[in-house]
């Protein structure tokens, strides 16, 4: 779910596209966005504080006997629900492997090299101070 919610709506249904059908569902829920409050610590251990609020996007659909949820930060309604529509699909064991294959896999490798990118870059603007120190 993690992976999920952090992909985009197009790239879910880019991989969704070549797979299977899925069976029609049900909005349960249909998507839905709304705010919530976000808490942090001072310090990761100080006492609790309110640092503001996001949108995030809710659905739940029902695939058969299996009912999906999903909440993705952001507004992007078709996310959400592709989100919802994969949990569902993926408490199938007949579905579990080709989907984790064809869709969750590539997804978390994408986000993956964008994570390692990410750290190269901040890698490449690093100082050490130590090394500074010594130079005097």
């Amino acid at each position: 779910m993690a992976v999920l919610a952090r992909a985009d709506g197009e790239a879910i249904a880019a991989l969704l596209a070549p797979l299977p059908a899925l069976p029609p569902h049900e909005k349960l829920r249909p998507p839905e966005t709304g705010l919530v409050m976000v808490r942090g610590r001072a310090g990761g251990d100080g006492a609790p504080f309110n640092l503001g609020e996001m949108t995030v996007t809710r659905c739940a659909v029902r695939l058969g006997e299996a009912v999906g949820h999903a909440y993705v930060a952001g507004r992007d309604k078709r996310q959400a629900e592709l989100a919802a529509l994969l949990d569902a699909a993926l408490q199938d064991p007949a579905r579990r492997g080709a989907l984790m294959d064809g869709i969750i896999a590539p997804l978390a490798e994408r986000q993956r090299a964008l994570r390692d990118a990410d750290a190269r870059r901040a890698a490449a603007t690093r100082v050490d101070f130590l090394a500074m120190q010594t130079t005097r």
